[in-house]
């Protein structure tokens, strides 16, 4: 097996910036579902301690509300009932009943959707399925479930921000996603100290001890298919390589439209065009010198309108007037991702995606979030920064060919969930076949680990033919 890798190290978009002694996660940054990570190195006999050392978050996360109202969510189960109860007195059995229910969408999900290749929508006719479609509830909003149970803007909020990066606004994604919050809440945060690059060293690791090779710095210019089949692979500076079966975990878009010839593509532009994307961001990757008060490792500020900001992705979709925005500070948990005495901070704002984002539009924000940040944790940052690098939609076409500069794939809608998704094998070339965040089960780290599981399977059948 050969991997093609069109940047110079392994991870996608999970790879690691180094500059100045900072060690910055470019991508990913929350360790969640750690049930999934142990499944997929059990697959080799292996354990994730094998490669990293994980730790569990406490609190989980620090979230700013408006008039500078802080609530640190505990881990643990008891913990965060207690802090719901302290917030809103009454709420600490109804969030048992939330997380309940939640607990049974993630594990029936996990069970009996998410490992199903998505081929046909046949696959999940299943009495199964039927007798759970209401306990599901899949044509329920997510909103008007947590709404109808607590009352609090804080807890509310809380509640509401997993699905900020599925696609819609939370009166709009099904309750189904409150699987998310047992996630967050029951199953916990975790780290793999030395940051969330260790995963990716880890797959290399156990990938070369396999038999794997690698080509770095290989960008595919086109796929050859002959007879329904592909048989070569040519990349840049005249690379061949013969196939007997491609697993393209490039953006799924890119290879269809520009990498295939029309007569072998499953989708037309027209309907790429008419997908409905989950966000874009703009991230800064900021070193600072000296070491940073009333920060967590990862702080959430909702100090402004949820509900403006969410619009201003999905509904009409600009740059926002006043957005909420996620600040991850490692170096908090983790001295080794900084130089000794500083703080090392991943700034990321969600926004709509296909924005132009010249380099003053990239200062504004930068200006903007920085003086809320400052604020809020009443602090001078800015003039401590010794270095800084941002990476917004642009940078995500250019470096992955994201379509549209999307950072998240497709929403989570209901009409883009499972065998509604784009499939998993072309049904015009036999031994083509995709991964990752635009096809099943959708994007995140724990669904693209269980992506390349599923294909996997999908692949050796046709080998085996």
């Amino acid at each position: 097996m050969t991997v093609l890798e069109k940047n110079s190290t392994p991870g996608g978009r999970a790879r690691q910036l180094q500059a100045e002694g900072f060690h910055f996660d470019m991508g990913p940054s929350w360790y969640w579902m750690p049930d999934v990570f142990e499944r997929f190195f059990a697959e080799f006999d292996k354990k994730p301690r094998d490669f990293y050392d994980l730790v569990r978050l406490d609190p989980s996360y620090r979230v700013f509300f408006e008039g500078k109202n802080i609530m640190d969510l505990p881990a643990g189960v008891d913990a965060v009932q207690s802090c719901f109860e302290n917030i809103e007195p009454g709420s600490s059995p109804k969030l048992q009943q939330f997380l309940a229910a939640a607990q049974f969408k993630y594990e029936f999900g996990m069970r009996e959707f998410v490992h199903r290749p998505g081929h046909s929508p046949l696959e999940f006719f299943d009495l199964r399925v039927f007798k759970a479609v209401f306990r599901l509830q899949l044509f329920r909003s997510i909103s008007r479930e947590v709404r109808s149970l607590f009352k609090d803007s804080r807890l509310v909020r809380l509640l509401e921000f997993p699905v900020l990066f599925l696609g819609s606004t939370p009166e709009k994604t099904p309750a189904l996603y409150s699987l998310m919050n047992y996630a967050d809440m029951v199953l916990g945060t975790w780290y793999p100290m030395g940051g969330m690059a260790k995963i990716v060293d880890a797959m290399f690791e156990l990938a070369l001890e396999m038999g794997v090779k690698f080509e770095f710095g290989c960008k595919v210019e086109k796929i050859q298919v002959e007879n329904g089949r592909v048989t070569k692979l040519l990349a840049l500076g005249g690379r061949e390589f013969a196939a007997a079966a491609v697993v393209a975990a490039a953006d799924y878009h890119h290879v269809e439209q520009e990498l295939l010839e029309k007569q072998h593509r499953q989708y037309s532009e027209r309907y790429w065009r008419s997908r409905v994307m989950a966000p874009s961001c703009l991230l800064f990757f900021l070193g600072v010198k000296g070491r940073l008060k009333n920060l967590r490792h990862h702080n959430l500020f909702f100090d402004s309108d949820f509900r403006q900001h969410a619009r201003e992705i999905y509904e009409s979709p600009v740059w926002p007037s006043d957005p909420l925005f996620y600040v991850c500070a490692p170096s908090v948990t983790d001295t080794s991702v900084a130089p000794s005495g500083c703080e090392n901070l991943f700034v990321l704002i969600p926004i709509a995606s296909d924005l132009a984002d010249s380099e003053a539009v990239r200062e504004k924000y930068y200006q903007l979030v920085m003086g809320r940040l400052e604020d809020l944790t009443g602090q001078n940052i800015r003039d401590q920064v010794v270095f800084k690098q941002s990476f917004g939609g642009s940078d995500f076409k250019s470096e992955y060919h994201a379509f549209r500069g999307n950072a998240y794939g497709l929403a989570n809608t209901l009409l883009q969930t499972a065998f509604l998704k784009p499939k998993m094998k072309n049904k015009k070339v036999k031994n083509l076949f995709f991964a990752g965040q635009l096809s099943v089960p959708g994007p995140g780290v724990p669904p693209a680990l269980i992506s390349g599981q599923i294909v996997a399977k999908e692949v050796l059948k046709i080998l085996h033919d």
